[in-house]
């Protein structure tokens, strides 16, 4: 096996999980996000096989010359994972910042579709495969979700229109949809708020980073005619409520 993925957000959560899951597979890792500090830890953790790759993933020419200044080794990208993202609070609408807002849609929108863009004619020629995070939210909106949730609604389309625009290519497209998971995503999410951190996850069993990490890998080495159009993924003790109603007094 002598095969390339690149996974962006790599410096936390499900996109260093995923990065450690790959590389013990044998793969060749490039990892990307804008923490230094811990994509040289994951360097070193997993030698060769992992190419840091430092940049911002909002500032389009960061990202084409970061693409541009891959290593001979690394240039054949197989498989795309477009993992960077985040939510910012979780107040109402009327509430919210809308800078938060901007800053959602930057990263979770424009940056998915700036990389994705730009490694489409490698990933046609080397027939590969895009994998995009969305969310339960992207079908299941909660108050406080709103921004947020739309963007992971239109992950969820685009990676459709993708399998639509490169039908007879050969290349591959998941929408992965995860529910309630422990990561560092909600310590961003609150504002680094360990209380509510803890009181959302206390007994819950939530999903790990490990558990997305094992689905991507099995998504990516199902064979090259099996394609997974999308995948949601909750922890048991997660399901549905009940419908919301405003009543008069």
């Amino acid at each position: 096996m002598n095969r390339t993925i690149l996974i962006t957000g790599a410096t936390s959560g499900f996109g260093e999980a995923t990065a450690r899951r790959f590389a013990a597979d044998g793969w060749k890792v490039i990892g990307t996000g804008r923490r230094v500090e811990r994509l040289s830890g994951l360097k070193e953790e997993l030698g060769d096989l992992f190419h840091a790759s430092a940049f911002d993933i909002t500032d389009e020419a960061a990202t084409k010359a970061a693409l541009d200044a891959l290593p001979d080794g690394f240039r054949g990208v197989d498989v795309l994972v477009n993992n960077a993202g985040l939510a910012l609070g979780t107040a109402s609408a009327p509430n919210t910042s809308l800078d938060d807002w901007k800053t959602m849609i930057s990263t979770n929108v424009t940056g998915l579709v700036t990389i994705t863009h730009l490694l489409l004619p490698k990933l046609i020629e080397r027939k590969g495969m895009i994998v995009n995070l969305a969310s339960i939210a992207s079908n299941w909106p909660y108050p406080g979700g709103n921004v947020y949730a739309a963007t992971k609604a239109f992950v969820q389309q685009l990676s459709l229109g993708l399998r639509s625009d490169l039908h007879g290519k050969g290349v591959r497209v998941t929408s992965i949809e995860p529910g309630l998971c422990e990561s560092e995503f909600t310590l961003v999410r609150t504002g680094g708020n360990k209380d509510a951190y803890d009181a959302l996850y206390k007994g819950a069993h939530a999903l790990t980073s490990d558990d997305i990490a094992n689905t991507i890998h099995w998504v990516a080495t199902q064979p090259p005619h099996v394609n997974v159009n999308s995948l949601e993924i909750m922890p048991v003790s997660q399901s549905w409520g009940g419908w919301q109603i405003h009543r008069e007094s």
